[in-house]
C-alpha cells in the first residue's frame, strides 16, 4: 500500500485537513461527558440545599448552550472532514486508475496474455474502488478512533486512577481481539479476490461467446459451471465474513463487562465519597465512547484489510516490467545491398509454452514485395508476423529492419511503419470515420474514401444512412464479420504504411471480394511491403514469395508454381481446396 501513497501527493492539503477536522470533532466529543458531569453535580449540589437557586439555573442553562454549540461545531467539523476525505480519496483513485490504465497499455503481449483480460478488468474496477473506500475511511477514522479511545482513557485516569486502570485493561484486551482477527483475515481476503477474478473470467467468457453457447445448447452447462464458481466465491466470502463478524460481539462483550465492573466500583466509590455521581456518569459515557469507536475501528480494520489485499494486487500490475527489449534507433528508409526485412534463425516460445511456436525461421524480404504466409491451424503464422511490429521478442535469432535489429528500434517508431489488420477484426465505439482515422488522425474525407474503396468497403459505407458518420457500436456488433474486416483493412490502408500486415483478415470475404481486394493491393501507388496470412492458396498465389509453415517450422519457400512442384504441405493444402484445379 505504501507504494501507492504517492498518488495522494496532489491531495496533500485535503489529506491533512480531513483528519484534523475529525480530531477537532473528537476533541469536542471528549468534552461533552465532563460538561454533563458538571451539570449533574451542580443539580445534586443545589438539590442538597433544598431549593433551586438562580445561579444554579443559570449554570445549567449556560452548560446546555455550550453542549449545543459543541454539537454544532462538531457537525461542521465532521462534514468538512468528510468533504476533504472524499475529495482526496476520489482524486487518489483517479490518479491510480489513470496510471494503471497507462501501465496496462505499456505491457507486452506476454504480460497481458499471462494476466488475462478479466483479471485486469477486476484490478481496474473492483480493486481500485476498494482501495478508494479504504483511503476515505482511513482519512476520516484512522486518527479519530484511537484519539477518542486513548483520550477517554487519559481522562478516566484524571478522574480516578482505578477507573483509568480498568479502561487500560479493557482497551488492551480489545486491541488483541481486533488485531488477531485482522491478521487471520488478510490472507483470506486475498484468496476471496482471486475467486472473484475467476467469476469475472467466467462471466466475460460466457458473454463474449454467448452465440456459441446458444448454438450448441450449452446454456445449462454454463449456468451450472458459473454456479459452482459463484458458490465457491460466496463460500469463501461467508467464511471470512464469519471470522470478521466475531469482532463486534467480542468487543461488545468485553466493553459490557467493563461497564458492569465500572458501575459496581463507581457505586462503591460514590458511597465512600471518593467519586461524585457526575464523575461516574462521565466514566460511563467515556466507556460507551470507547465501545463505539472501537466498533468503528474494527470495521475500519476490516475495510483496510480488504484495501491492503486489493492494493497489493493493483501494485503487482504497476510493478510489472514489460518483457520486451527495445531501443530508440530510427532505421533508414532503405539501405543498399541490405534486405528490407530479414529473419535470421528466429525461434520463439510463448511464456509457459512447452515447445517453440517457431523454430529456426530464416528468410529475407525486399522492399515492395508481397509475401504470402500459409499453413495449418497452429502452425505459427500469426506468431511469425506478430514479431515484425515487435509484439513479442524472439527467443533465439533476430529480426532486422534495413539491417537494424527490431529490439534496437523504438516500438512506436516500428509500429508507425506498419499497418496491421489483426486476425480478429475489432472496431471501437464511435463512427466509421473515427474508426478509420485511427490509422491516420489527419486523414481527410478524400483519404478515407480512397482507403474504403481500396478495401472494397464502399458498399458498407454507402449502405448506411449516415455514411462515414454512421455510429459503430462497441465491438462493431452492428456490422457483419465481413464488413468489420473490410473496415479494419481500410483503417490500415489510410495510414499508407511501409509494411502492411494482413493476418487472415479476408477470411469472412467471399472469393470475388477477396480477389478484388488482392488486385487493389497490387495497385497501391506507395508500394508497401505486404504480408498476407491466409488459409487459402488463392489469397497468396500471386505473392512474390510464399512461406509455408508446419508445426512452427518453415517447410517451403517460393512462388505458387514452385511450391506446387516442391512442397508436399503446400500441395496438400491447395488440393484440399481445389482438387486438381488451379483455383481462383
Amino acid at each position: 500500500m505504501k507504494d501507492l501513497l504517492k498518488y495522494l501527493k496532489r491531495y496533500t492539503v485535503q489529506s491533512i485537513l480531513a483528519p484534523l477536522f475529525k480530531l477537532l470533532e473528537a476533541s469536542f466529543e471528549l468534552l461533552i461527558p465532563i460538561i454533563v458531569a458538571a451539570i449533574v453535580d451542580k443539580i445534586n449540589l443545589v438539590s442538597a440545599g433544598g431549593v433551586a437557586t438562580a445561579d444554579g439555573t443559570r449554570y445549567v442553562v449556560i452548560a446546555c448552550i455550550i453542549l449545543v454549540a459543541l454539537g454544532v461545531v462538531g457537525l461542521i467539523s465532521a462534514v468538512s472532514a468528510q468533504y476533504f476525505a472524499a475529495k482526496a480519496a476520489v482524486g487518489f483513485s483517479k490518479e491510480l486508475r489513470s496510471d494503471l490504465f497507462k501501465k496496462i497499455h505499456s505491457l507486452s503481449y506476454y504480460e497481458i496474455d499471462g494476466l488475462g483480460t478479466s483479471k485486469l478488468i477486476t484490478r481496474m474496477t473492483s480493486d481500485v474502488n476498494q482501495v478508494q473506500t479504504g483511503v476515505n475511511l482511513v482519512l476520516r477514522l484512522f486518527m479519530r478512533s484511537p484519539f477518542i479511545v486513548f483520550g477517554a482513557m487519559i481522562l478516566a485516569f484524571l478522574i480516578n486512577v482505578s477507573a483509568g486502570i480498568l479502561f487500560a485493561v479493557t482497551i488492551a484486551v480489545l486491541f488483541i481481539i481486533v488485531f488477531a482477527i485482522m491478521l487471520i483475515t488478510i490472507p483470506m481476503y486475498k484468496k476471496t479476490q482471486g475467486d472473484l477474478d475467476r467469476v469475472t473470467a467466467a462471466t466475460r467468457e460466457t458473454l463474449v461467446g454467448s452465440r456459441v453457447v446458444r448454438a450448441f445448447c450449452k446454456e445449462d452447462g454454463e449456468i451450472e459451471e458459473f454456479k459452482k464458481r459463484n458458490d465457491k466465491l460466496t463460500s469463501s466470502q461467508k467464511f471470512v465474513g464469519k471470522i470478521s463478524a466475531l469482532m463486534n460481539p467480542l468487543t461488545y462483550a468485553v466493553i459490557n463487562v467493563g461497564i458492569i465492573v465500572l458501575i459496581y466500583v463507581g457505586a462503591l466509590r460514590v458511597d465512600g465519597g471518593i467519586l461524585s455521581q457526575g464523575q461516574v456518569i462521565a466514566l460511563y459515557n467515556y466507556m460507551t465512547q470507547v465501545l463505539v469507536e472501537l466498533i468503528k475501528l474494527a470495521n475500519l480494520i476490516i475495510t483496510v484489510t480488504k484495501c491492503f489485499a486489493c492494493a497489493g494486487r493493483v501494485n503487482d500490475v504497476l510493478k510489472m516490467t514489460p518483457a520486451l527489449k527495445h531501443g530508440e534507433i530510427v532505421p533508414a528508409l532503405s539501405k543498399e545491398g541490405v534486405p528490407f526485412i530479414e529473419y535470421k534463425d528466429v525461434s520463439m516460445r510463448y511464456g509457459g509454452g512447452g515447445s517453440d511456436a517457431l523454430s529456426e525461421i530464416s528468410f529475407t524480404v525486399n522492399a515492395g514485395e508481397t509475401v504470402g504466409i500459409i499453413g495449418g491451424t497452429g502452425s505459427g503464422k500469426s506468431t511469425l508476423i506478430n514479431l515484425i511490429p515487435h509484439f513479442y521478442d524472439t527467443t533465439n535469432g533476430e529480426i532486422l529492419i534495413n539491417g537494424v535489429n527490431v529490439n534496437s528500434v523504438g516500438d512506436e517508431t516500428l509500429r508507425d511503419m506498419c499497418g496491421i489488420v489483426p486476425q480478429r477484426a475489432v472496431l471501437f465505439k464511435g463512427t466509421i470515420r473515427e474508426n478509420i482515422k485511427w490509422g491516420n488522425e489527419n486523414a481527410t474525407d478524400e483519404d478515407i474514401n480512397s482507403a474504403v474503396e481500396l478495401a472494397c468497403a464502399s458498399d458498407v459505407v454507402s449502405s448506411k444512412p449516415n455514411g462515414l458518420d454512421e455510429e459503430v457500436e462497441q465491438g462493431g456488433k452492428n456490422f457483419s464479420g465481413g464488413q468489420r474486416q473490410r473496415l479494419t483493412i481500410a483503417r490500415a490502408l489510410v495510414k499508407k504504411p511501409k509494411v502492411l500486415i494482413l493476418d487472415d483478415s479476408a477470411s469472412a470475404l467471399d472469393y470475388a471480394t477477396d480477389a478484388k481486394l488482392r488486385k487493389n493491393l497490387r495497385s497501391l501507388d506507395y508500394n508497401p511491403t505486404v504480408f498476407i496470412v491466409s488459409q487459402r492458396t488463392s489469397s497468396v498465389r500471386f505473392a512474390d514469395k510464399i512461406l509455408v509453415l508446419d508445426g512452427g517450422k518453415l517447410v517451403g519457400k517460393g512462388t505458387h508454381e514452385e511450391l506446387l512442384a516442391s512442397c508436399e504441405v503446400y500441395r496438400e493444402i491447395h488440393s484440399s481446396q481445389y482438387g486438381n484445379g488451379e483455383g481462383v
